[in-house]
């Protein structure tokens, strides 16, 4: 009997020779790695990398037999958020024009939220601004020890937007009022308690050692189910859970019994 998450990976495609801004690199288990490659800028975020990163999500969206999907930045530095040059240029542009830059950047973050792969963010040397958004954003996220956190759009007279949906799902909206109204720098530990990290590795040789882990234990995951688990954590969050709910969870587990994936995993399980 073969094994339905034991398939080999396909081999995914650079994103392309023209945006050296972000690169891909695939293993043959099923882990696929994008790098924000912008290390003399701490990958802060612009126009290129926004595009870039786009590109690589839709890359990865359709190439088959990706199991997990690690984010990362390129120097030791996750992101320091918005890049000082794109934001200067921003002040003299119209609303429209700004406007059209933040759909760029709410579009990207919602392809990273719609990959049917596990996402996790392995943070070093910190995330600020829209840098912590896209941690927010990934499904699981472990950072060093000696990081630093701050969402400090209020000191620019600025508001967090683009990245609100995926913070807010993050640390819930107590949480996120507190440090979007305040912009204060806060490290792992606080990280980790309000939950828009999942564990705090002690160096960066403990975060590979973490990366490893997460790449083994997917390959353990159907990857049908795992895309259709992480729609089911958006579906039935913060809904009211009466009859309708109830009999949509019925129907999906249901499907999931019948389904390839369900039959094959559970037959090979028993026996």
């Amino acid at each position: 009997m073969s094994n339905p998450i034991a398939d080999p990976l396909v081999e995914v495609p650079d994103v392309s020779p023209s945006t050296p801004l972000v690169h891909i690199e695939a293993t043959q288990d099923g882990a696929a790695t994008v790098i924000m490659n912008r290390p003399a800028r701490k990958n802060a975020f612009d126009a290129g990398l926004i595009s870039a990163l786009s590109e690589a999500f839709e890359t990865l969206r359709g190439a088959e037999g990706v199991r997990v999907v690690f984010l990362k930045g390129a120097g030791g530095t996750f992101s320091a958020g918005a890049d000082l040059d794109w934001m200067r240029a921003a002040v003299d542009r119209s609303e429209s024009d700004n406007r059209d830059d933040a759909y760029a950047m709410a579009h990207m973050l919602k392809q990273l939220w719609d990959l049917p792969a596990l996402t996790v963010a392995l943070v070093e040397g910190g995330a600020f601004g829209g840098g912590a958004g896209l941690a927010a954003a990934c499904d699981m996220a472990i950072a060093t020890t000696d990081e630093k956190f701050a969402l400090s759009e209020v000191k620019l007279g600025l508001i967090p937007a683009t990245i609100s949906p995926y913070v807010v799902a993050a640390i819930g909206p107590r949480a996120a009022r507190g440090l979007f109204a305040t912009g204060q720098v806060f490290d792992a530990e606080h990280a980790l308690r309000i939950g828009l990290i999942s564990e705090i590795a002690a160096d960066a040789a403990a975060l590979a050692a973490a990366e490893a882990r997460i790449a083994a234990e997917i390959r353990a995951c159907a990857p049908g189910a795992v895309a259709d688990a992480k729609q089911l954590a958006a579906d039935v969050y913060a809904q009211k859970i009466d009859h309708g709910l109830m009999e949509e969870t019925a129907k999906r587990i249901a499907q999931a019994r019948v389904g390839g994936e369900g039959q094959e995993g559970v037959r090979a399980f028993l026996e």
